[in-house]
């Protein structure tokens, strides 16, 4: 990812992922305080604005403990009369949704903005979520851009709204949307200098509760109605003129699919392309209805556009034919893409699909079968890895494996429910092991076993943790200290010693943190020491009460970055062959990629390209053959 056309001051084209298209869109319309907790599909947007912090030096920023947190940051910041952004992925609304619900009733001060994306087919997500019910449930207004363009255009309009309106906007993407690179025209960027400013000249109330919610609700939805009228002026909201009484409803990246669907097939419908989704644009598509005999709704996840239509439809055509989930014609399930627009399109203008998709995805699936499974695995050097091997060889010696229940959490470590692990007995959402480990702790007579990250930890895992401590609960919980936002690419979190854009912060004191909160046991591990790992998983797990056990080695990633920067040398490991007796413990058992075996003798090597010289293989290997390059026999 490169951030130079982000960083420039002139108008003029630019190819950039709409990730990056966004950050520039805040950055032209003079976003003064941004705060994110990072997650895929958004990241991009997290890592850009940290990227270029030092190059503008006019914005302040914060990687926050959770997206509560950081909704909460942006909407301080514009109740003090500043711009501010946050982005998060879907399950992050969930989280900051208690406070988006009030900010809705208050209103703010200076432009705030909010992008969420959802994730079709759950590429890195719990679930299919589908976030445009937020904007209508909270009367917040909603806008989802379709290019990177729109969404550079979008973000800047969205500041406008929000501004003239005192409210909080929604930018709802999904994952091909933010991860999609395409041209853009570049505004010019102006900048202006950072300058706090005094509560007095600043200051309204921003309180909701009882009467004064009530009130607030009128003066919303006055305020929706007036929103709703520019809605309709807006360009975002246009219809591509076709031929015919069959038109097209989307949105999106579906609009993508929707065009190139149409130029396979040599038609030319009418399409409506949705630009604000709440409140939508009533008039303007009740015109566009009353031509058609048949209205084909083109959205993933739920059919939130097809309901809202028939409603309308109701009213200005009654006998309007829609084409859509209810219909049949569409999935709720999954991402959509060409063939299966395609598809639809084709069957309700009565033509044949562009080419036989089905044989072509029939061959795909053969294809498949002849293909080795490829199940993610940990990177070399993960830590992770060394803690589960010693975690598996604990209850092996204590002979209890039957016997534990595992709550895993949200993670690289989520990946312990693959072989050669095979744990997890739950995996719900961030910080959701703990409150499900003093249910269990209720109800059974197994030892129950959490695991958390040490950014899961902040983000949500505490007040679990202090209600199974309050409670005196027999609970062993994992930490897996790397010291980053592994999973997301490594962003850094209250236990890094680094704040955004690399500025020095206080890094939080775990184990400190977890004596005063009363943990009746408390063990520090270095999961590189894998053997020696054991003996104190065991102790913890046998103890009674609540005790915790902190694994504690940098991401593999982020610390051979650091080490770079340093200018130490990375020293790649060797499988002695004359020592290596083909065990095949570290295949076998720890499953590192960096990892083979030489077919010609069925000796273990290690490929020195992908080897970080960890040597978590040889605390595995019952004969120590695993080396060092540089040590000499």
């Amino acid at each position: 990812m490169t951030v130079e056309d982000v960083k420039r001051t002139d108008k003029g084209p630019a190819l950039m992922l709409t990730n990056e298209a966004v950050v520039r869109g805040a950055l032209e319309a003079d976003v003064k305080v941004v705060a994110f907790y990072p997650g895929s599909p958004t990241s991009e947007i997290l890592d850009t604005f940290g990227e270029v912090l030092d190059h503008f030096k006019d914005y302040k920023m914060h990687i926050a403990a959770n997206e509560k947190v950081a909704l909460e940051t942006v909407a301080g910041a514009s109740m003090a009369g500043m711009r501010s952004f946050t982005s998060m992925k879907s399950v992050g609304m969930n989280v900051a949704s208690d406070s988006m619900f009030s900010i809705g009733y208050t209103g703010l001060n200076a432009g705030c903005v909010c992008l969420i994306a959802d994730d079709p087919y759950a590429h890195s997500s719990q679930s299919e979520q589908d976030g445009r019910y937020f904007g209508e449930a909270a009367y917040v207004p909603m806008l989802e851009p379709a290019t990177a363009q729109e969404a550079l255009d979008m973000t800047k309009w969205a500041f406008e709204v929000s501004e003239k309106y005192k409210t909080l906007v929604i930018i709802r993407t999904t994952t091909r949307v933010n991860h999609q690179r395409g041209m853009v025209d570049l505004g010019e960027l102006k900048r202006s200098p950072f300058k706090k400013n005094r509560w007095s000249d600043v200051k309204g109330q921003y309180f909701t509760v009882g009467a004064v919610a009530r009130a607030l609700k009128a003066k919303l939805l006055e305020k929706t109605v007036a929103i709703k009228k520019d809605f309709e002026a807006s360009d975002f909201n246009k219809v591509v003129p076709g031929s015919g009484n069959v038109g097209i409803l989307t949105a999106g990246v579906c609009y993508l699919h929707v065009k190139e669907s149409m130029q396979n097939l040599d038609i030319n419908l009418p399409v409506f392309k949705l630009g604000t989704l709440f409140p939508l644009p009533e008039k303007k598509l009740s015109e566009f209805l009353k031509s058609l005999s048949t209205l084909i709704v083109v959205e993933e996840l739920t059919p939130y556009l097809e309901t809202r239509i028939e409603a309308l439809a109701k009213t200005v055509n009654p006998e309007l034919y829609i084409v859509g989930k209810r219909s049949g014609h569409f999935s709720e399930m999954l991402e959509y893409n060409i063939p299966i627009v395609e598809k639809v399109l084709a069957e309700v203008v009565d033509k044949k699909p562009s080419m036989d998709y089905d044989s072509v995805l029939k061959k795909a699936e053969n294809l498949k079968e002849i293909l080795p499974e490829r199940p993610p695995i940990f990177c070399p050097g993960c830590p992770h890895r060394g803690t589960l091997w010693a975690f598996r060889q604990a209850l092996q010696q204590l002979k209890i494996r039957d016997n534990i229940v595992f709550n895993n959490d949200i993670g690289c470590y989520s990946m312990a429910f693959l072989p050669p692990n095979e744990f997890s007995d739950s995996m719900l959402a961030m910080g959701a092991s703990l409150g499900i480990s003093a249910g269990m702790e209720l109800a059974l007579e197994d030892k129950i076993i959490a695991m958390v990250g040490d950014s899961t930890l902040y983000h949500a895992a505490l007040p679990g943790i202090v209600n199974l401590i309050h409670h005196n609960s027999n609970v062993t919980l994992f930490v897996l200290d790397n010291a980053v936002t592994a999973m997301t690419g490594q962003q850094f979190n209250p236990n890094s010693p680094y704040d955004a854009g690399g500025q020095p912060a206080r890094k939080i004191n775990m184990e400190k943190m977890f004596e005063a909160l009363g943990a009746d046991k408390i063990v520090i591990m270095d999961p590189y020491e894998t053997r020696d790992c054991i003996g104190p998983i065991k102790e913890a797990i046998e103890s009674d009460g609540f005790s915790v056990i902190i694994s504690r080695r940098e991401c593999a990633l982020y610390g051979d970055r650091e080490k770079k920067k340093r200018g130490e040398k990375i020293i790649p490991s060797e499988n002695v062959k004359d020592t290596c007796r083909s065990i095949f413990a570290c295949v076998k058992e720890f499953y590192c990629p960096a990892i083979t075996v030489d077919e010609s003798d069925a000796k273990m090597i290690i490929q020195r390209d992908l080897c970080d010289g960890c040597l978590e293989c040889r605390q595995v290997c019952p004969v120590d053959a695993p080396r060092h390059l540089e040590v000499k026999r």
